[in-house]
């Protein structure tokens, strides 16, 4: 494991004042029993899921309400106290941890769900709740959420919201820029904005909550979240297919996309190389196996019959013009049909996981023209030789979102020089977004002007002065520094 600092990535500290017990006296009077100073209960927050960069933060806060993390704001920016909000820190850019020694604010506390409105299906709750708790909080009501991760289980809806998340679901119900309705943000200064309206429609002034939506707590602190939730399918349907080459991968996704329309939730891939590291490393069994691709569709409906014969219809079409060479089905009527199907599931969702055993990982979150994604997985793969041990590719077919991972023994210099910016300027050739859904973190900043032109930059830099002029809030992170 090699988990990289400040030093490692030449980054200077800025001027911000250091912690003193004053504040840490300040912070237990706000509140009492939930302010960290404990070095060994610190560790984990100060480094990444991925265990690749960690940060030396000696306070943690957990506060419970909205005008705690107000109280805590406005003293830090009077101190120039710089500070990190933290969520489930499930991140994949290094966004979610300190660099130097900020105060990391977690919302772990901040885990209560408002209110729930049935005929709408309009849901708010604070930004700490845990995503799959509120999945199975709707699902009891007969709703989903319209977001769906690998990190679930762990991940927060305010960090969901301040990433701007995409996952499994994008394809149905879109991004989180049209399911949030409304946000409750605190600003640096500690002044509390509410726009946590419940409206789908409302076209009064600018739409501020855009502005913190994928802003990576650079511009604000999320501390209550408004979304707008779909009502659960009543019939779920999973197919797992193998194709001989990814031409065959596309005409099945162009097939599967007109002929199941609809009720088409799902479309993902994965190479062979993936499946190899699934089963290695976390021992899960694929019962389709032999095939360079494969293909994961599923689809949420409202009338299982109806669905079972859409979905039958397209295999057949793909089984017969030979798109698809073997597959495997998990139908609603099926007695066995929730666990085949969280099987079939796990075997895309916990690549991550599975690559996590094979060494050290160099990560890339890309959106490409879908014609063009897998592409760079081979040229990338031509290009590192014997140098990398593994390069793969897999992610979701439906939205053009690829990602790349590399694996090798050890973290090398001399490897990651052969990656980027290669990668990103093959992505840039392209138009491609070098941050699909990852964000820019603290990993990725520098890259920005592979995806966006400098007045774009410029533009943020501004956003980021008016909302936060002391720069307090998440450090070092999303944005190349404007000197």
């Amino acid at each position: 494991e090699v988990m990289l600092t400040s030093e490692h990535y030449k980054v200077q500290r800025l001027p911000f004042s250091h912690v003193s017990d004053s504040d840490v006296a300040f912070f237990e009077r706000i509140m009492p029993g939930r302010v960290v100073t404990n070095p060994e209960e610190l560790k984990p927050f100060n480094v990444d899921w991925l265990k690749s960069v960690r940060g030396c933060s000696k306070l943690m806060l957990k506060p419970q309400t909205t005008a705690e993390v107000s109280q805590a704001l406005r003293y830090c920016y009077e101190r120039n106290l710089a500070v990190n909000p933290q969520g489930g820190n499930t991140g994949l850019a290094g966004g979610s941890v300190p660099v130097f020694d900020e105060i990391i604010l977690s919302t772990v506390l901040m885990n209560q769900i408002i209110s729930f409105d049935k005929v709408s299906g309009i849901l708010m709750c604070q930004a700490g709740c845990i995503l799959e708790k509120l999945n199975d909080y709707l699902e009891e009501q007969g709703f989903i959420m319209p977001l769906d991760l690998g990190a679930k289980g762990s991940c927060h809806i305010g960090g969901n919201v301040a990433t701007n998340a995409g996952g499994l679901r994008l394809l149905r119900y879109g991004s989180l820029r049209g399911t949030v309705l409304g946000l409750e943000v605190v600003l640096a200064d500690g002044s509390a904005l509410d726009c946590l309206a419940s409206l789908r429609k409302d076209n009064t002034g600018y739409d501020l909550k855009q502005l913190f939506i994928g802003s990576e707590g650079t511009l604000g602190i999320v501390t209550a979240v408004s979304i707008l939730c779909p009502q659960k399918p009543k019939a779920v349907n999973l197919a797992f297919l193998g194709c001989q080459s990814f031409t065959k991968v596309l005409e099945t996704f162009t097939t599967c996309r007109a002929m199941l329309g609809e009720i088409l939730s799902a479309c993902e891939f994965m190479d062979e190389k993936c499946m190899e590291l699934v089963e290695r490393h976390l021992k899960l069994s694929s019962p389709v196996t032999g095939s360079p691709f494969y293909v994961l569709i599923e689809t949420s409906g409202s009338n299982s019959t109806h669905d079972e014969e859409k979905l039958n219809n397209f295999l057949e079409q793909a089984m017969n013009s030979g798109l698809v060479t073997d597959g495997t089905v998990a139908t609603d009527d099926k007695k066995i049909k929730a666990s085949h199907r969280f099987t079939l599931w796990s075997l895309r969702e916990r690549i991550t996981e599975a690559l996590t055993h094979d060494g050290y990982v160099y990560k890339y979150d890309i959106s490409l023209p879908v014609g063009k994604l897998y592409d760079l997985v081979t040229d990338t793969r031509a290009r590192l030789g014997q140098c990398a041990k593994n390069v793969v590719g897999y992610g979701h077919l439906g939205d053009g979102n690829l990602h790349l991972n590399i694996t090798a023994e050890s973290y090398s210099y001399s490897l990651l020089d052969a990656i980027e910016p290669f990668v990103y300027e093959w992505t840039a050739r392209y138009n491609g977004s070098i941050s699909a859904e990852h964000g820019l973190g603290f990993k990725k900043k520098q890259f920005i002007q592979y995806s966006k032109p400098n007045e774009a930059v410029f533009l943020m830099q501004r956003f980021k002065a008016i909302l936060d002029p002391k720069g307090i809030l998440n450090p070092y992170k999303t944005l190349p520094s404007s000197s």
